[in-house]
């Protein structure tokens, strides 16, 4: 006991830091790792992105535990969650809002009946388009605009699904990279208090593609 009183005094700068740093991640503000492509070309795979844990919630540090509501997710948002159906943190966009209906044909999104419009975009870099050609689009519905990513060769079989009615307290959640993304069409809704925080930029980018080499055009981009 000694011994270990001793130490914690030696080192209580450290342990205080370290304790400040962990409540700061868990509570404030954290960057999370994106191994996958299913939010290509919005995000990269190996984008660092920042992820805002305040944007929704005050919640108890190293808990879900909400202590203050501040917000909600609006359509458009990138959130990280902490999916008990995929049994894994996912990084999605929301799409479909508690009440709304939401279909999908042919990759044509309609949300309460009213199809979104489309437009052509180029988008360079995505080493994926190599074994696995693709086109861009950018997707629009009010205030709504990103691009998306089609496969020329392989769509996904969810590229028609609905239509659904999204139940309160959860939101319907689609990958950027329509063709290549486990998102609502296959786990479902996802519910409110799974949501951890809100990304908006990316702090690094290391290109796995290229011995994780930085990307030095990455860092900082903002996230649309």
């Amino acid at each position: 006991m000694r011994a270990i009183a001793k130490f914690l005094r030696r080192n209580r700068g450290f342990i205080t830091f370290m304790l400040c740093m962990v409540v700061f991640r868990s509570a404030v503000a954290d960057w999370n790792v994106v191994p996958t492509g299913s939010m290509q070309p919005t995000i990269r795979i190996g984008d660092r992105i920042l992820v805002d844990k305040l944007a929704y919630d005050v919640r108890l540090p190293l808990t879900r535990v909400s202590l203050r509501h501040l917000a909600d997710p609006q359509r458009g948002d990138i959130v990280v969650l902490d999916s008990r159906a995929a049994d894994e943190r996912l990084v999605k966009r929301v799409i479909g809002l508690p009440g709304e209906e939401v279909a999908m044909r042919g990759n044509v999104l309609f949300i309460n009946g009213r199809a979104a419009s489309y437009a052509a975009s180029r988008h360079a870099g995505i080493h994926d388009d190599l074994s696995d050609p693709a086109h861009y689009e950018t997707e629009r519905y009010g205030t709504l605009r990103h691009a998306i990513r089609l496969s020329d060769h392989r769509p996904s079989p969810a590229s028609n699904f609905g239509p659904v009615q999204v139940p309160p307290g959860q939101y319907l959640l689609l990958g950027d990279d329509r063709d290549n993304s486990l998102d609502s069409r296959y786990l479902g809704f996802f519910p409110r208090s799974e949501i951890i925080g809100r990304s908006r930029h990316v702090v690094m980018s290391l290109d796995p593609q290229r011995h994780y080499l930085p990307r030095g055009d990455r860092f900082g981009a903002p996230l649309d």
